[in-house]
């Protein structure tokens, strides 16, 4: 069949590197999204390629970056694409027209504020678009629910971003944890540094927080590991610091740093328990030297596995930074090949879209069906459920200055 068509919702650091009408500060100075969905259309695993955003002001300038810093880069990479709103046009619906523009089996990606992705996922599960949504998918176990029973309706995928799945140290890790006994104890931390706040002041502590951003990421770790052992969550208990944010002209309620406190029991035998505790910050030091700091221990019943993926044993000084710093290409592997092409099809941050992209087209070919595309693991909305829960039980947690519990039965999910 023909490559699916993409349209990109949301037009910010994580799909362009453009950010306040420059190439970002952060380690996507060229963006993650649009790059990857590019090269795929060169590889002719994708077809036509849009992008829609709330202001189509800002288009010329991000037309002029991606030609500047892809297309000139990367031998002539082409970087077109059809944009909504039109360039003289601000619209906060414009999803709306660019999602009717395509055709049922086309597929769309989401990296915009957590509070929209509901709406925007909604609106193309209904026309029988495939969806890939960044993480966290929602940030109510509602809101969760709702749309993978859309998705089963009109038999669409839908598939969050959580890219560590595809980390190879994580990857391997998952793998080994099966081999380890019952689950029985996991700490993370994930950070960023402050100057992350000035990307996202505008949302930062209001529209989200920083445990949906950052936590995201080990909570989903987490249950892939302990998800086929049995274990599920029963209960959360959550604490925060703050200061530092507000110093910065965040809102008054933005956190700093969040911590989840998460009790796990094994639904096949209740005497079992385990915990878990994640934190996540973003007002961690400016020149740490590392754009995120990321680590996580787990300990099974007969071994344990720690993993630093801060520190990869790759170090670069450059006076022009004026600070010694440890670099990731095993998410995105901005450096040419010997011939010019961009070269990170092996980053975990594109095979993560790439899975997104074969997986639609096994379904179109009847290759596999969306329960054989759950029981391989993938990030979807039915293998994503606890973290859902988790994280919204922990804002909860928060708001309400209570432990709140997570009860599973018979597939259904609720807080309480």
């Amino acid at each position: 069949m023909a490559p699916v068509n993409i349209l990109m919702v949301g037009t910010g650091e994580y799909t362009t590197g453009f950010v306040g009408g420059g190439a970002s500060a952060s380690d996507k100075k060229i963006g993650v999204v649009g790059l990857t969905m590019f090269d795929l259309r060169r590889r002719g695993k994708v077809g036509r390629l849009s992008m829609v955003g709330t202001s189509g002001s800002k288009f010329p300038a991000i037309r002029e970056h991606l030609q500047k810093n892809i297309c000139q880069v990367y031998n002539g990479l082409d970087v077109s694409f059809d944009s909504y709103p039109a360039n003289d046009v601000r619209d906060a619906d414009a999803y709306k027209t660019a999602i009717d523009a395509l055709s049922p089996g086309d597929a769309i990606t989401i990296f915009t504020p957590d509070t929209t992705h509901y709406p925007i996922a909604m609106y193309a599960i209904e026309r029988g678009i495939h969806v890939l949504i960044t993480k966290p998918a929602v940030k109510t176990l509602d809101h969760h629910l709702r749309l993978l029973a859309a998705a089963r309706r009109h038999n669409v995928f839908v598939y969050v971003e959580h890219h560590k799945r595809f980390d190879p140290a994580y990857c391997d890790a998952r793998a080994k944890a099966q081999e380890l006994g019952d689950f029985n104890y996991f700490y993370s931390y994930m950070s960023q540094p402050k100057s992350q706040l000035e990307t996202f002041k505008a949302w930062a502590g209001v529209d989200s927080d920083i445990s949906y951003y950052l936590n995201s990421h080990h909570v989903d770790i987490c249950e892939s590991m302990v998800q086929p052992m049995g274990f599920t969550p029963v209960k959360v208990v959550a604490s925060a610091s703050k200061g530092t944010a507000t110093g910065l002209g965040c809102d008054p309620v933005t956190e700093d740093t969040i911590s989840l406190l998460v009790h796990w029991v094994k639904a096949s035998d209740p005497t079992k328990h385990a915990t878990a505790v994640y934190t996540a910050s973003w007002t961690a030091p400016q020149r740490a030297g590392v754009h995120s700091n990321q680590y996580f221990h787990y300990m099974g019943a007969n071994g344990e596995i720690r993993i630093d993926q801060a520190k990869r044993g790759y170090d670069v000084a450059d006076d022009k930074v004026g600070q010694l710093m440890w670099y990731n290409p095993f998410y995105m592997r901005y450096a040419p090949d010997e011939e010019g092409n961009f070269a990170g099809q092996t980053g975990y941050g594109y095979i993560s879209f790439e899975k997104f992209v074969d997986s639609i087209q096994a379904c179109q070919d009847g290759r596999a069906t969306l329960e054989q595309l759950d029981a391989r693991g993938l990030p979807t909305l039915r293998n994503t459920i606890a973290t859902t829960a988790i994280l919204e039980a922990g804002r909860r947690s928060l708001d309400e200055n209570r432990e709140v519990g997570i009860v599973e039965k018979n597939g259904s999910w609720r807080l309480i």
